[in-house]
């Protein structure tokens, strides 16, 4: 396991388990994230990714092991102080309803109102600080159905960052984008990890996008992590033999430095 000794951790997840229907789906799988940080979670399709953040974000429950945000065990949270602490940014979805983009982002400010309370104009000004800060101030009164992939993901960044939380988690957050906006939308969390002394973790298929935009790469595979450490320690032959069943040579790019890999057919 990586090292445990620091006093920075927003989220401490340790020998965690998850059992579904009687299949296992996360085995003894940990994760640890500190403020300022990235951290890129990988594996093939089945590896538990999407299952991790989402056991550790309390939508279900572990059958085993620890979790604790801020050094309080999860288990002690209700829902809504959860969200106060961690948002969640899905896969680009539909959203049906003729929201504006304010309204989408004034989501956001949900789980600091009581029942059935109006925004304020402090919760406008937070919202709207979201939008400036993530690219989307000029689309405030479109209709979210009306943005572009890379819009709209960046309006559900921006909802995010209106819940004011300590740590963002990313469920696929490239998907089914172009490599412009890929590129964009990773830059973009990783400005606001450093900006905000938030942390992040990201679940993401494109290794050399991973090892590119994160601090550290934790690699899962059938449940369980193989790996967890700075990307180049993670990306190795033997490693991405055992996760993926395939030849690899990673190797830096001579133009950029970037880590890139190579595949045997």
């Amino acid at each position: 396991m990586a090292p445990t000794n620091a006093s920075d951790l927003l989220l401490r997840a340790e020998a965690v388990d998850y059992r579904l229907d009687g299949a296992t789906i996360l085995r003894g799988a940990w994760l640890l994230v500190r403020a300022g940080e990235l951290v890129g979670l990988i594996g093939p399709n089945g590896a538990g990714k999407s299952s991790l953040l989402r056991v550790v974000s309390g939508l279900w429950t572990a059958t085993g092991g620890t979790i604790a945000l801020l050094d309080r065990p999860l288990r002690d949270y209700a829902p809504r102080q959860v969200a106060q602490v961690v948002a969640q940014v899905p896969q680009i979805t539909a959203l049906d309803f003729p929201f504006t983009v304010r309204q989408v982002v004034l989501m956001g400010r949900s789980p600091h109102l009581s029942r059935f309370a109006l925004e304020s104009a402090q919760d406008r000004a937070i919202a709207d600080d979201a939008m400036r800060r993530t690219g989307t101030l000029h689309l405030a009164e479109r209709l979210i159905g009306t943005l572009s992939g890379g819009e709209r993901q960046r309006v559900l960044i921006a909802r995010a960052l209106a819940q004011q939380p300590k740590l963002l988690l990313l469920d696929e957050p490239t998907a089914n984008l172009d490599l412009r906006h890929e590129l964009s939308i990773l830059a973009l969390v990783r400005s606001l990890v450093r900006e905000s002394d938030l942390g992040a973790v990201a679940a993401l298929h494109d290794l050399e996008l991973a090892a590119r935009a994160c601090d550290r790469l934790v690699l899962l595979h059938q449940g369980a992590v193989l790996a967890d450490g700075p990307p180049a320690d993670v990306l190795t032959p033997s490693l991405l033999r055992a996760a993926y069943g395939v030849e690899a040579q990673p190797f830096a790019d001579p133009v950029t430095g970037h880590l890139r890999i190579a595949v045997s057919e």
